[in-house]
């Protein structure tokens, strides 16, 4: 982000701000809640154009490996597909599957308290220790097997004998995935189906090894949602809560990919971020984005890439939220309740991602030498506020944002 100090607007020139605004960020962590940047380099500042939310067709950002499939369960038909058969490994995609095969010949009313417990902390925040007691327990890569024989999928295999216990290595397709959800919808007993569907429609923005998994489909489109997300790779670790805490490395599987293991059907290195679920009244919409991201790209990118993948697709019974898109620079910046710093931290933005701003208001003065200014902008899909200083924009004031009514 491009931006002066307000009493001093010509003491800084553009050349050198990506510079002074890594140092600002270290000089500032107690006051604007940003986490300590891991490199300057971290701290640098994207372009800061708003991103159009109007769909036009699936647009793949560079670098980007992509499956789509986007069907319309109202009339029967996909709307968007691009190599809705290619095969990536799922990360926690798969979870779905683990469930399914628990659930098959189970009613999700008499299963032991413990099994509910664990169900719910898998679908809602990607627990990993749930799926590794499951994978453990009931068969491992016999899971996947029983489920494509039962739900008559074609692109999903269990992962390589190299790699039994990383379950996260199951290779699926959009189209499966498609078909995995028309089956939880359509043909599963109505108390799986609604066990499921509610767990993923209240899905929790923060899973359970500290990552945002509120990306895709959850950012894209206003409520009703339900989602199961997938990320896997090499991350830096996950940032997203109130609290700090240890979190685990970005694999969202049983173990990291190892060095040179593309000789399978999947590729097992590339960063991988994929969002699955539906969309709409009546889960109108069936969506699943799979994407792949050039080696050594952050979680933040990966997030924006696919971000922008998801909200160029034609879905039926979408609604795009009511905003404008911008890039933010820095690392771990604070989202707070109220556009004041304080003890009022709701959570912490990737690095780099770009957010929607839903509007902006006055609030404390924040200063971030050289920078100093007390607009804060609005985020609906996070509901609080950071300070414009983190938004890559030149100006204090956005141009192009309403100002805040109400209560917000």
């Amino acid at each position: 982000m491009f931006r002066t100090a307000r009493n001093s607007r010509t003491t800084a020139r553009r050349t050198p701000r990506r510079l002074l605004a890594a140092t600002a960020a270290l000089l500032s962590l107690s006051f604007t809640g940003a986490a300590l940047p891991h490199s300057v380099a971290a701290a640098t500042e994207p372009a800061g154009a708003p991103v159009s939310v109007t769909p036009a067709g699936p647009q793949v950002p560079a670098g980007v490996t992509a499956g789509v499939a986007v069907f319309d369960r109202q009339t029967g038909t996909f709307t968007e597909q691009l190599a809705p058969a290619a095969t990536f490994r799922s990360a926690s995609v798969v979870k779905l599957l683990i469930a399914l095969d628990f659930l098959w010949n189970r009613s999700p009313d008499t299963i032991p308290v413990a099994d509910r417990t664990r169900l719910d902390a898998m679908l809602r925040s990607s627990q990993d220790a749930a799926a590794n007691h499951y994978w453990s327990a009931y068969g491992g890569p016999a899971i996947v097997e029983r489920m494509v024989t039962r739900l008559g999928l074609t692109d999903t295999a269990p992962p390589p004998a190299t790699h039994e216990g990383y379950w996260g290595y199951t290779a699926m397709s959009a189209r499966d995935i498609v078909k995995t959800y028309r089956h939880i919808l359509e043909s599963a007993p109505a108390p799986v189906r609604d066990f499921v569907m509610e767990r993923l429609r209240r899905s929790t923005r923060c899973a359970s090894d500290s990552f945002d998994q509120h990306f895709g489909i959850a950012a894209a489109f206003d409520r009703p949602w339900a989602v199961k997300q997938g990320w896997s790779g090499r991350y830096a670790n996950g940032s997203c809560g109130s609290v700090s805490a240890p979190a685990a490395r970005g694999t969202d599987a049983s173990g990291p990919a190892p060095a040179g293991a593309g000789g399978v059907s999947v590729d097992l290195d590339r960063p991988a971020l994929h969002t699955t679920g539906t969309v709409g009244a009546g889960d109108r919409s069936i969506v699943a984005v799979l994407t792949l991201h050039p080696d050594g790209t952050s979680y933040g990118k990966a997030y924006t890439d696919l971000g922008r993948l998801t909200r160029s697709l034609n879905v039926p019974g979408g609604t795009a939220p009511k905003g404008k898109w911008y890039g933010t620079w820095g690392q771990d910046v604070a989202v707070r309740r109220e556009p004041a710093v304080g003890d009022n931290l709701l959570t912490r933005l990737p690095a780099g991602v770009e957010v929607l701003v839903g509007c902006q208001k006055k609030g404390q003065l924040v200063s971030v030498p050289p920078y100093t200014n007390d607009w804060w902008a609005y985020l609906p899909q996070y509901g609080g506020y950071v300070t414009n200083i983190y938004i890559s924009h030149p100006d204090d004031q956005l141009p192009d944002v309403p100002l805040c009514t109400g209560q917000k």
